[in-house]
């Protein structure tokens, strides 16, 4: 069985459920006489749509037609679907979601920026499915700084690692790390094909590294998972880190990255460093504020 055929009837199944929550009184219609259907009639979302009776009614059977975004979206009104249900109902029915621009968060709440500050000695990051980096804690900005880019509005380190020199990118393994993160990237990338968002993304990457646009061309596929990398920094030389992900609760796509040291000398070199900021920098805002300066003279790499 293919996955359009297995979606299929998930789709039908959701619709009817769905269907079967709202009441009449919910969008402002008469209760009517022998209503024996839970909820509304087909026929009754199909005219609060805008959409034919017949052709809801083949949708929520599950047959093989074609459903645009707008018809969608108004079928998603009728039926009182917040933002998950109607992702959801967009994945069944196979039509990519945009979400109104917003398809992906881009900034993180102070409890998850709490969370991320308690990691501290261990550097760790927020990243959304396309690698925008939406927070980090200050063991993080020891290691490495990801620059806000104006060509895509954010900070992101797919960007910033394939569009440094590789003589300063802080990946030791270049070659055997960054394909692991397209990999990854196209793992998501498949819940939003067709997005405008994503697809400027990809189209500008491609156009800015010559590298990205090889290994986007690969197709190769792989979840986010647990690694050891080897990073490099100038003033401590190259450390040893394992990174794991977490998933977060009420953000969809996005997960906080910790990197602990694989061994000893790799714990001491982050020691080292995260002394060094503090030497610098002995107040946080100050570091916040400086250690942009240091990056930016001192190690372009992110």
């Amino acid at each position: 069985m293919t996955t359009t055929q297995r979606r299929r009837p998930e789709l039908a199944a959701f619709l009817r459920s769905r269907r079967a929550r709202v009441t009449p009184a919910d969008v402002g219609m008469p209760p009517g006489l022998r209503r024996r259907t839970p909820g509304l009639r087909r026929e009754e979302v199909a005219q609060l749509s805008g959409v034919g009776v017949t052709w809801y009614t083949w949708l929520e059977q599950g047959r093989p037609i074609n459903a645009s975004p707008q018809v969608l979206d108004a079928v998603a009104r009728t039926l009182r679907l917040d933002r998950p249900e109607r992702e959801h109902l967009y994945h069944l029915a196979e039509v990519p979601y945009d979400g109104g621009g917003e398809g992906l968060p881009q900034r993180v709440g102070q409890d998850v920026q709490d969370v991320i500050d308690a990691l501290d000695p261990r550097p760790a990051a927020v990243y959304n499915s396309r690698y925008d980096v939406l927070a980090t804690n200050a063991a993080y900005g020891d290691l490495f700084r990801i620059p806000r880019t104006p060509d895509i509005g954010a900070a992101n380190a797919l960007w910033t690692l394939f569009t440094v020199p590789e003589e300063v990118c802080p990946v030791v393994h270049r070659d055997r790390e960054l394909p692991v993160m397209v990999a990854t990237l196209r793992s998501a990338y498949g819940r939003h094909v067709g997005e405008p968002a994503w697809e400027d993304f990809i189209r500008k990457l491609s156009a800015a590294s010559a590298y990205f646009a090889e290994l986007w061309a690969s197709g190769e596929v792989i979840p986010p998972g647990p690694r050891v990398k080897t990073f490099r920094h100038k003033a401590v030389g190259e450390l040893g880190m394992t990174s794991l992900s977490l998933s977060l609760d009420g953000m969809p796509e996005c997960r906080i990255v910790a990197y602990t040291p694989e061994n000893e000398e790799a714990r001491e070199k982050v020691a080292l460093l995260r002394a060094r900021r503090q030497r610098l920098w002995p107040s946080s805002d100050e570091a916040a504020v400086e250690g942009v300066r240091m990056w930016d003279t001192e190690n372009p790499a992110p």
